[in-house]
């Protein structure tokens, strides 16, 4: 057991050369690796109690049985959301924002920005007092009408709309406000307002609030396939009759309106490992589905808006990523990037260690073989016939020579090479105390 020990010990000090390679290895390869995904990020939120923060606060949760903090950022709504994205040094890297937005920005601006996908629908909603008729947008220029908040996705909404039929801002009338939320609700029910847009899910508290009132009805888009092909970022919504408050029986019948999406959207400074984290748990959020959206029909690649992430493009078409269906993220993404790591690495290894063998042989070999030089300077010598005149000191030399080979340790596969080298020394040494004795009879 001793010797084997000891074999070992040689074996291992012969090729200690390959720990600093394989080192350099490892350290050349991790400079080409990305590092790991961040385990935080900030998200604009739109409006205190709006849609948009409902799901993000959602969001948080379920990122957070992942390790994942998600900051909240509070905004006044999805102008202000992409304004924070496209700061010059923004913060925010992911912000839900309502589609159509996305014409009114120069081209550099929206290159600079992608989308991971529609996660519901958010409706634009017409209601109105029952006192008055609607039948086309055009018969809203005598009412008071809301248009939105400026710079809201619902002004942006309703100016589209407006736009189509050949109501320009400019030709807006006096009556109409600039309004929307809240106070547009609060003037609407108050009689203060004949109507007013808004934007957002069905489950929208004001949406119910409005729905449910008993002066207060919704105004119904005839016209949603006219609108749908000339706004492509608006989708024909069908209501159903009793959808949004069964009880009171609204609507009365079936009414269709049109609806922007609220899209994921991110900027330059958002790690594209997050892209599948984020999507998986928005789906898992948004599986119950709502009112209007069937379970498990949201997030999608549909309706486009800002180019889609690459990332986001896979996650649609294949899933998620094979580790992460069965890892927890954190570890999972360590893992791709270690199996990522592995395989250039095991490329060269695999040489490498095929090397091994043969440099520990000759390394073993060499300790023996090294002495051999010597022997062969004597045979030199005697070929040349100059040794007579140095025999003594020849001798006393490869004697200690001798003494010091003793010293030599080698594998016990090795030793008969030694005993090999031990003879052949020997061999000389006699040879040469014949040689001296001859000469010392002449």
């Amino acid at each position: 057991m001793r010797r084997v020990l000891h074999d070992l010990k040689i074996m291992i000090m012969a090729n200690l050369w390959i720990v600093p390679v394989v080192a350099g290895l490892i350290w050349a390869l991790f400079q080409f690796v990305a590092p790991p995904p961040p385990m935080s990020a900030s998200m604009a939120t739109g409006s205190q109690g709006g849609a948009y923060q409902e799901f993000a606060e959602r969001l948080k949760e379920e990122l957070a049985k992942e390790g994942f903090e998600l900051h909240l950022v509070p905004t006044s709504g999805s102008r202000d959301n992409l304004e924070r994205l496209l700061a010059e040094r923004p913060e925010v890297e992911i912000a839900l924002v309502q589609s159509g937005l996305e014409e009114q920005l120069p081209e550099q601006d929206r290159q600079r920005l992608e989308s991971l996908g529609a996660i519901y629908q958010e409706p634009l909603w017409l209601f109105h007092r029952r006192d008055v008729t609607i039948d086309r947008l055009s018969d809203l220029l005598p009412l008071r009408l809301g248009l939105g908040g400026d710079g809201s996705g619902t002004r942006t909404a309703s100016d589209a709309v407006l736009a189509v039929n050949a109501i320009l801002p400019e030709h807006y009338p006096e009556n109409w406000q600039s309004i929307g939320g809240g106070k547009a609700a609060r003037a609407l029910m108050a009689g203060e307002l004949d109507a007013a847009f808004f934007v957002g899910p069905a489950e929208n508290s004001q949406v119910q609030q409005l729905a449910s009132h008993p002066q207060i009805t919704l105004a119904h888009f005839r016209r949603a396939a006219a609108y749908e092909a000339r706004l492509p970022f608006l989708n024909r919504v069908t209501v159903e009759e009793g959808l949004l408050d069964l009880a009171s029986n609204v609507p009365d019948r079936d009414i269709i309106t049109l609806s922007p999406v609220a899209t994921l959207v991110v900027n330059d400074a958002f790690n594209p490992g997050l892209v599948p984290l984020f999507l998986a748990a928005s789906r898992e959020v948004l599986k119950n589905g709502s009112l209007l959206d069937p379970a498990g029909s949201y997030p999608r690649a549909e309706p486009p808006t800002f180019e889609l992430h690459p990332d986001a493009d896979h996650y649609y078409s294949k899933g998620l990523p094979i580790l992460q269906r069965y890892l927890p993220f954190r570890i999972a993404s360590l893992a791709d990037r270690y199996i990522i790591l592995l395989i250039p690495l095991i490329v060269v290894l695999i040489p490498l260690f095929k090397a091994v063998g043969p440099i520990y042989q000759w390394r073993i070999r060499a300790r023996i073989y090294r002495w051999y030089k010597y022997l062969r300077e004597v045979d030199r010598k005697l070929h040349a016939g100059s040794l007579p005149t140095e025999l003594d000191s020849e001798i006393q030399r490869l004697e200690q020579l001798e003494d010091e080979l003793a010293t030599v340790e080698v594998p016990l596969s090795y030793t008969h090479e030694l005993y090999e080298l031990h003879m052949h020394l020997r061999y000389v040494i006699e040879r040469l105390r014949a040689l001296q004795q001859r000469g010392q009879q002449a």
